[in-house]
């Protein structure tokens, strides 16, 4: 069960929206422990009227596209996870921390949605025909798979030539360094 009910956090609001005192003020008067919660519930129901105070039930699925569009619109603007939830009508802006917390530490391939339930062992992936003594492998041509594929990729080619770019500038700074070598010891020479 909710902790705070709908007709609670309703009557908290109206308060507020009746000037009947401020957040803190009413945090105190109504014992609960944080004022941004009385925050949060004006917000939403600014924004979205009683269901923004309602507990949803149901998970609301959200495609990859659209968690990427929103993690890169929270990287780009200087907005807050609560401002962007209402923009985007996303009524837990939990939710989209979530989202770039998880972006941040392993990449977009983080928003792809996950597969359910127990993976398959390796040896079930392999099929062995006897009729005609070949081999034939099993591939996954999923679209997510491929696009799994094609990330990675992408990655690697990414960093093989940020590795040659590398490579190629600690060249130059050793082949700087060799001439500034010789020219001193040529001027050396001279001014001996």
């Amino acid at each position: 069960m909710a902790k705070y009910s709908f007709e609670f956090k309703k009557q908290i609001v109206k308060a507020y929206l009746n000037g009947e005192g401020g957040y803190e003020y009413l945090a105190k008067q109504y014992d609960i422990p944080s004022f941004n919660n009385i925050k949060k519930w004006v917000l939403n129901y600014n924004a979205f009227g009683d269901e923004g105070l309602v507990r949803s039930r149901k998970q609301k699925k959200y495609s990859f596209e659209y968690k990427l569009h929103v993690v890169e619109l929270y990287l780009t603007s200087e907005v807050s996870y609560q401002e962007l939830a209402i923009q985007e009508g996303i009524r837990n802006p939990a939710l989209i921390v979530k989202w770039v917390n998880d972006f941040r530490i392993a990449g977009p391939d983080a928003l792809r949605p996950k597969k359910k339930g127990r993976k398959k062992p390796l040896s079930l992936k392999r099929k062995v025909t006897d009729t005609n003594a070949t081999e034939s492998i099993i591939v996954d041509t999923s679209a997510e798979y491929v696009k799994q594929l094609e990330d990675e990729l992408l990655k690697l080619r990414i960093e093989n030539a940020y590795l040659k770019e590398l490579r190629r500038l600690r060249l130059e700074e050793e082949t700087l360094l060799k001439k500034q070598r010789e020219s001193s010891t040529a001027s050396e020479e001279i001014s001996n």
